[in-house]
């Protein structure tokens, strides 16, 4: 956990620094803005900014995305300003809090930011043998591949397998190739120089080095272009790394975990993933079976869910009722982890009596989890498939492909993101398949026409 204190705390700096040094975070100090933006250039990084509210915490939240530099902000003042606070949370910070610190106040927010409560909980053998993998792996410095549908908890087992290694009290430094624009990420990930592009108004530090002795996590590699796959190899190869607009090569020293929720092996043949890369990154792989293939954890997990949300919102700890109980493990839960979580979160919030039952086993729209595919809606689904599927006999499998790519898009209303979603694609498959059409002379819906194109039945529910 790496904090970044930002002002002179009128005095309470020294008790700040000593609170969160005890609850394990490294600590930088920097006076002002242009210090900070600095530090953070420099490659030490920041997982959480502690900001004086007497500084313009406007201008800092502006200044880091425009450098497209990604660490929240938590303001500070001596008093229990409420103006103070409501202005600061208005001009971006998460929290404020109170000088002169509370511990505990201190180590909660610390422990949020580092994602302390999201613990490796399990129980079932099939998630057990992966676990047993991880630990037998974790000593090393090869590299790891991690995969599984998304929700099941792929970074918490990098992380998992970062604390186990001999580089634990080094950075964990994560970065989502699919949340970063392709323009952006060569320098995200390596750095870059002051003037190599317009808006680098100076050096800046890239994941790479500022991984340096610790472990890079790279989320979602399969959405990586396949012309920065190339330089990747060679980083992850030679040890170095070339900051964009530099002329000198950087020496680096990190452990790479890669995730992807998607088949790499058929991204391979499909020309999307260097065959190269995937070898070096796959020196190891861990598979994360889907919620539905480890049942056993189905329940653990949700009763650990239930603590960790009734603590966090301050309502009684009930127990799960027999029949609530049945309804989760009947659930295929096709979100997985990250699905359970929610719905118990929400079951925590709607209990009423002595435990929570399956009236409070809500979806988001507010149906019973149980009730929610009625007999009538899989009737309509199943008439709907046999319906297609009489459609599909003596067309080609491009021309299906075409069809369902672009009445998604329909249905989507031009959204891209949403039908890439909704088809199981990355959007940059999507894109290219559009552009293939538009060339052919096929119509495409624009983006973001709403109204322009109705919406088509949903089947199913």
């Amino acid at each position: 956990m790496r904090l970044l204190i930002v002002g002179t705390l009128k005095g309470q700096l020294t008790t700040a620094t000593k609170i969160a040094m005890e609850n394990g975070a490294t600590v930088t100090h920097a006076e002002d803005h242009e210090q900070a933006m600095r530090v953070l250039r420099g490659g030490k990084g920041a997982d959480l900014l502690l900001v004086d509210v007497a500084l313009d915490i406007r201008d800092l939240v502006l200044r880091l995305e425009a450098e497209h530099i990604h660490a929240p902000i938590v303001a500070c003042g001596i008093t229990n300003d409420a103006r103070a606070a409501v202005a600061a949370i208005h001009a971006g910070a998460k929290e404020y809090i109170p000088l002169p610190p509370d511990p505990e106040l201190i180590a909660a927010v610390l422990a949020a930011v580092a994602n302390d409560s999201r613990e490796l909980v399990y129980r079932d053998d099939a998630m057990a043998k992966v676990i047993k993998l991880a630990q037998q792996i974790a000593g090393s410095d090869a590299s790891v591949m991690i995969t599984g549908e998304s929700g099941t908890g792929k970074e918490v087992l990098a992380r998992y397998v970062h604390s186990r290694s001999a580089r634990a009290k080094r950075p964990f430094i994560s970065i989502n190739c699919a949340a970063i624009p392709e323009h952006l990420l060569e320098s995200e990930l390596f750095g870059h120089e002051k003037g190599a592009f317009t808006g680098a108004v100076a050096r800046r530090i890239g994941k790479f080095e500022e991984a340096t002795g610790g472990t890079l996590l790279l989320d979602e590699i399969s959405e990586m272009d396949v012309r920065l796959q190339s330089k990747l190899l060679r980083a992850i190869q030679e040890r170095v790394i070339d900051r964009v607009g530099g002329t000198k090569p950087v020496p680096v020293d990190i452990r790479i975990i890669a995730t992807s929720n998607r088949n790499l092996a058929e991204a391979v043949r499909e020309g999307t993933f260097r065959e190269d890369l995937l070898f070096r990154l796959n020196v190891v792989n861990l598979k994360i079976p889907p919620l539905r293939e480890r049942p056993a954890d189905i329940l653990e997990l949700a009763q650990h869910f239930v603590k960790k949300y009734a603590d966090a919102n301050g309502v009684p700890l009930r127990p799960l009722s027999a029949e609530a109980r049945r309804v989760l493990s009947a659930n295929r839960w096709q979100g997985n982890v990250r699905e359970l979580e929610n719905t118990m979160h929400r079951a925590v919030l709607m209990a009423q009596g002595d435990e929570i039952g399956p009236d409070a086993i809500i979806t988001p729209d507010g149906d019973r989890l149980d009730l929610a595919r009625t007999a009538p809606a899989v009737a309509h689904a199943t008439m709907a498939a046999e319906q297609v599927t009489r459609a599909l006999v003596g067309r080609t499998v491009a021309d299906v492909e075409r069809d369902l790519i672009l009445e998604t898009l329909k249905h989507c209303l031009g959204n891209r993101t949403h039908a890439a979603n909704i088809l199981g694609i990355s959007i940059r498959t999507l894109r290219n398949k559009l552009n293939e059409y538009a060339d052919g002379g096929i119509p495409i819906p624009p983006a973001g026409t709403p109204g322009e194109y109705p919406r088509m039945p949903m089947m199913g529910a």
